[in-house]
C-alpha cells in the first residue's frame, strides 16, 4: 500500500531529498511546501514529477499543508522549528520525517522539554516520528550493527565518537550556512528571538547538535547515556562565538556499563570528519577495519553497506543517476527508505522518537556539564520505544 508525502521546505538541503522521496515506489502522492514559491516552482514544472505531483498540493505554510488529507510530512525547515513543527503536524494526524536535530536551541532544558513533548505526543497521537540522522546510515555504522547483532564485538565496554567541523571549512563554511539561514523569512523572525536568548545570558554550544556523533555509538550498542560529565572551550575574540562555545568534549557512562567519549569541534585545524569507534571485549571497530586480540581487517566499502530492496535501487538510480545513495556518507537514500517503508507498513521507523531523543538528551545534558565545569549529571531518559 503507498502513501502520500509532503515535504517541508525546499531550500538547499530539502532539495537534494525531493527525487527520492518522488521516486519511491511506495510514494504514490507528493505534496510540496515551502514558504518561497519559486522553490515550489522549480520542482513542480519538471517532467519527472507530474505523476505524483499535482499543483493542488503545493502549499506555501505548514498549517496549509496539516490541513490536508496527506500521510506524512518530511521537515527540512529550520533546525530551531523541527520540534514544534513535527508536533504540530503529529497532532494534525501526519507522520513525521524530521531533519536534525530534534530541536536546536541555546537553552538545553529546552531542547530537553521539547524532547518530553514529541515523545508524549507520538503516545498520544500513535503518529511516528523519524528523524533523519545520517551517521545511522552511513556504511560504517550498517556494517557495525550487523557485527553487534552476531555478537562479534563481545560485550562493549568503550566507544568514542567525533563531529569534526571547523567554521571555515572549505567544504561546508559554517559561517556561510548561518548567514544563508538568517537571510530567509524564518531567519529574521529567528534574529530577534536568539537576542532574547543572548538578553537572559544563555550560552549555547556544538553539543547542542550532537546527533553525528553520539547516535553511532548509542545506535549500535542500543544503550543509552545514564550520567556525563563534560567541558567547552571558549573564543571570545570571534563574533560567531560570541555567545556559545566553540568546542566542547564529553565523557558519559551507558546504560550497558560502557564508558563513551564524544567531541564536539567547530574550531579545529582539521578537514573534519564524522566518525565513531568501538571496543568490545572480543572485537572492536575503527578507521574502516574490524580488530580482534589477533589482527587486524579492513573491510572493503561494498561489504560494509547493506542493499537497498532492488525495486528502491533501480528507481533511485533511474531518478538521480549514479549518485543515487546522496550525501553524508551515501546515507540520503537509506533515510528516505526507512521512513517511506516503515509508514507503508505500519512499523516503527528505525529512528524513532524515543531513540532520537536519547541522542538530544545526551547532547542538552552534556552542555549543562560544561557550563558547570565538568559536574556529573543524570541524563534524562524516555524509555524504550513500546513494543
Amino acid at each position: 500500500m503507498g502513501i502520500s508525502v509532503g515535504i517541508v521546505g525546499l531550500g538547499s538541503f530539502g532539495s537534494a531529498f525531493a527525487d527520492l522521496f518522488r521516486s519511491h515506489p511506495l510514494v504514490e502522492r507528493l505534496a510540496l511546501c515551502d514558504r518561497e514559491p519559486d522553490r515550489i516552482r522549480r520542482f513542480a514544472e519538471q517532467e519527472a514529477f507530474q505523476a505524483k505531483f499535482d499543483a493542488s498540493d503545493a502549499y506555501d505554510s505548514l498549517d496549509a499543508l496539516c490541513a490536508s488529507d496527506l500521510d506524512a510530512v518530511a521537515l527540512f525547515t529550520q533546525p530551531w522549528l523541527h520540534a514544534p513543527q513535527a508536533i504540530q503536524a503529529m497532532d494534525a494526524g501526519k507522520h513525521v520525517y524530521s531533519a536534525v536535530p530534534v530541536a536546536m536551541l541555546p537553552d538545553s532544558d529546552e531542547i530537553l522539554d521539547w524532547c518530553d513533548r514529541i515523545v508524549a505526543t507520538c503516545r498520544r497521537t500513535g503518529m511516528s516520528y523519524m528523524l533523519g540522522e545520517t551517521t545511522v546510515y552511513r556504511a560504517e555504522t550498517m556494517y557495525c550493527r550487523r557485527r553487534a547483532a552476531e555478537g562479534a564485538f563481545g560485550r562493549f565496554v568503550h566507544a568514542e565518537g567525533e563531529y569534526i567541523h571547523d567554521v571555515d571549512s572549505p567544504g561546508c563554511r559554517l559561517r556561510d550556512v548561518r548567514e544563508s539561514r538568517l537571510a530567509s523569512a524564518p531567519g529574521q523572525e529567528w534574529i530577534a528571538r536568539e537576542k532574547q536568548y543572548h538578553d537572559r545570558g544563555i550560552v549555547g554550544g556544538p553539543m547542542h547538535y550532537p546527533t553525528h556523533s553520539v547516535s553511532g555509538p548509542i545506535h549500535v550498542m542500543q544503550a543509552h547515556a545514564t550520567q556525563v560529565c563534560a567541558w567547552g572551550t571558549r573564543n571570545d575574540t570571534d563574533p560567531y562565538f560570541a555567545h556559545d562555545f566553540s568546542n566542547e568534549t564529553a565523557l558519559f557512562h551507558m546504560s550497558n556499563g560502557a564508558t563513551c567519549r564524544i567531541a564536539e569541534l567547530r574550531e579545529i585545524g582539521h578537514p573534519g570528519a564524522e566518525t565513531f569507534r568501538l571496543f568490545g571485549t572480543e572485537g572492536s571497530f575503527r578507521e574502516g577495519a574490524w580488530l580482534d586480540k589477533g589482527c587486524r581487517t579492513a573491510v572493503a566499502d561494498e561489504d560494509l553497506r547493506d542493499p537497498l530492496p532492488a525495486d528502491v535501487e533501480a528507481a533511485f538510480r533511474a531518478a538521480v543517476g549514479d549518485g543515487f545513495l546522496g550525501g553524508h556518507g551515501g546515507s540520503h537514500a537509506y533515510l528516505v527508505h526507512e521512513f517511506v517503508d516503515a509508514i507503508a507498513h505500519d512499523r516503527l521507523p528505525a529512528i524513532h522518537a524515543w531513540e532520537a531523543v536519547r541522542y538530544m538528551a545526551a547532547g542538552a545534558t552534556a552542555h549543562k556539564s560544561a557550563l558547570r565545569d565538568g559536574e556529573r549529571l543524570d541524563v534524562p531518559d524516555w524509555g524504550d520505544a513500546p513494543a
